[in-house]
């Protein structure tokens, strides 16, 4: 009666693990850098398998002038609402999902103000512009701090001219591909 007892605890046991909902980390945060920028962030639990993103950096763009290449680096701040779709099937292959390492639909929301620049060239504006792309990617890490990301979305960018006297305003096709390196704290 003990042996039918303590398999039938242990069966029990074993699905109610199974039963589990993995979740996404109650906060983390992190730098990342990639060939476009640098960027702080923090990723805050929302529910089981959602979490907000919330990301300050640099973005960078490459330049090409008549006679030099240079490049402009211009402050950004995103909102980003991310789905970890993947974390229970992850969970059920025994893969890592700390640090949110798990597939995620996104859609990324940001601003590039025109407080300043950073370049290698004088007298570089950047427009104010807001931007919003559903995107697509993974993120892994590796070990316990160490991350790695990769994304694509397309979406819309809108473009504030108030530099010129012309009518530059309107918006446009914007893309997000990304793939960066970080550290988390």
């Amino acid at each position: 009666m003990k042996k039918i007892l303590f398999l039938f605890t242990f069966f029990i046991l074993i699905l109610s693990i199974k039963a589990q909902n993995t979740s996404v980390e109650k906060s983390t945060f992190g730098i990342q850098i990639g060939s476009f920028g640098v960027w702080i962030h923090n990723e805050m639990k929302l529910t089981n398998q959602f979490a907000l993103r919330s990301e300050i950096g640099f973005s960078a763009e490459i330049l090409d002038g008549n006679t030099s290449t240079g490049f402009v680096l211009a402050p950004g701040v995103y909102l980003e609402p991310r789905w970890y779709y993947n974390l229970n099937k992850r969970q059920a292959k025994s893969k890592d999902t700390e640090g949110n390492s798990g597939n995620f639909i996104s859609l990324k929301t940001g601003f590039h103000p025109d407080w300043f620049v950073i370049s290698n060239y004088s007298d570089v504006t950047v427009f104010n512009q807001i931007l919003i792309i559903p995107t697509w990617g993974i993120r892994r890490c590796l070990g316990k701090h160490f991350t790695y990301e990769a994304g694509i979305g397309i979406g819309y960018r809108y473009v504030f001219d108030d530099h010129t006297g012309f009518d530059e305003s309107g918006g446009e096709a914007a893309l997000n591909i990304h793939l960066r390196i970080g550290y988390r704290l």
